[in-house]
């Protein structure tokens, strides 16, 4: 589950619990002081109602009363009132619970108080009228209860429940996004940062911790771009310096070989060999170092990339048969796309030189269309990669083993090249091992013009 999902239940779950706990704690606190109001709110509502009935049976007799009692209960629903001289006017409970009430009233002149239920309360209060007639004034009123938290009507409860959760979702949701769009940002910069965009920023206006961190993160950005962008500009600047003495010594090796001698003749062919060798390096670092600084347009123009890579297999092959291995076009399909001719022979010709240097005895390619990309697999039958070194042979002088590229010639840029190369047309690159060597697969997107 992601970090939104996980903060947003807890978020919900925390408003659920503490709304519960609320109206726990309250009606477990509440109920019994709210009875106890409820019960002196009955006794005083029955002396108000025996001093009337006194006043009104002295002054109109039998009839008041009775007129006065029914209007009470008229207009109240949940009171019931009568006067008797003695007998209960309502159904007892089994221990005669209201007749002890009012014994206990005719012996004082309070008003008395008894629960049967829950709901059913009773207040028995003695009146004694001009005549020295003794009546008792029974009173019935039903607990009053606080309304239901979500209301009485079930269909009421459920829309409210909805409306609440709905409103806490929406508040959730709102800060959840608050606290985790920051960081959403903050991945995806650093994504696109790690696939070589050294422009990426994040320029929070946050003032919190986390507009803190993306301000360090932009921070790092800026010193790798620097370092990097220095990094480059020193080789370019180095690779262009080199060439101009690398050009003396050429003029003069060519002199030393026209006055060499059968003991100097190897010496010079070595030195002519190894220069040979710098002058292809220094070729090789300003072509990546151009990909990798986007310094140049890349003109683009149809091409037929089935001709391309058999010609540059059919050429492979010319130079492989010389270390008695071989190079072969196992498939090919018919592709078109726009691109540069030149980068893209490159970036096939640097694979497939490379497996030639690490394979026994043979290096097998293919051309295949995939769901409207071209598909170049280029498998050797060498020794293959360690698993951890998979992602890093593109990397620029990355070395699998020192002894074993020294061995073989390689200077360690070649895949680079063509990493950067592949880039340059929206393409991608990966290496992967099989059982019996390495396969390397180049996936570039075709035009419409593909057959």
């Amino acid at each position: 589950m992601s970090l939104f999902w996980k903060i947003f239940l807890w978020f919900l779950f925390a408003m659920a619990a503490v709304v519960g706990v609320s109206i726990f704690v309250s009606w477990s606190t509440q109920n019994e002081p709210f009875r106890e109001r409820w019960q002196t709110t009955i006794l005083s509502t029955a002396n108000v109602y025996a001093d009337t009935a006194k006043q009104i049976f002295d002054n109109e007799g039998q009839k008041g009363v009775d007129e006065f009692l029914q209007t009470i209960k008229s207009n109240h629903q949940n009171r019931d009132v009568c006067l008797t001289k003695g007998n209960s006017c309502f159904a007892d409970s089994e221990d005669g619970k209201i007749a002890k009430l009012i014994e206990r009233a005719k012996q004082t002149s309070k008003a008395e108080f008894v629960s049967l239920a829950f709901e059913d309360n009773y207040a028995a209060k003695k009146i004694v009228t001009a005549k020295g007639e003794q009546y008792i004034l029974l009173l019935k009123m039903d607990f009053f209860r606080p309304p239901p938290p979500f209301g009485p009507d079930w269909g009421v409860r459920i829309i409210r429940i909805l409306a609440i959760l709905l409103t806490a979702g929406a508040v959730c949701y709102a800060l959840v996004l608050y606290l985790v769009s920051p960081i959403l940002r903050l991945r995806k910069a650093s994504q696109t940062l790690a696939n070589g965009d050294l422009k990426t920023r994040i320029e929070s206006k946050r003032r919190d911790e986390i507009g803190q961190l993306s301000r360090d993160f932009d921070e790092m950005a800026e010193r790798i771009e620097a370092l990097i962008t220095s990094q480059q500009r020193l080789t370019r600047d180095i690779s262009h310096e080199l060439r101009s003495p690398l050009a003396r010594m050429n003029v003069a090796l060519e002199l030393a070989k026209a006055r060499s001698n059968k003991e100097t003749q190897p010496l010079i062919e070595r030195i002519e060999t190894e220069s040979q060798r710098l002058n292809e390096m220094i070729s090789s670092i300003l072509v990546l170092s151009k990909l990798e600084s986007k310094s140049e347009t890349i003109e683009k123009s149809q091409i037929n990339l089935s001709k391309l890579v058999e010609n540059v297999v059919e050429d492979t092959n010319f130079e492989a048969q010389a270390k008695d291995k071989s190079v072969s076009l196992l498939k090919k399909s018919n592709a078109v796309l726009q691109g540069n001719e030149r980068l893209l022979r490159s970036a096939i010709e640097n694979v497939l030189r490379n497996g030639i240097r690490h394979t026994k005895d043979k290096v097998e390619a293919s051309l295949e269309i995939q769901n409207g990309n071209a598909l170049i697999t280029i498998r050797d039958y060498g020794e293959g990669i360690p698993e951890k070194d998979l992602q890093e042979i593109f990397r620029p002088f990355y070395r699998v083993s020192e002894a074993r590229e020294r061995k073989s010639g390689g200077i360690g840029i070649g895949l680079s090249i063509t990493e950067q190369a592949v880039h340059a047309h929206q393409g991608t690159v990966t290496a992967r091992n099989a059982e019996d060597g390495l396969i390397v697969e180049i996936k570039l997107p075709l035009n419409a013009a593909h057959q």
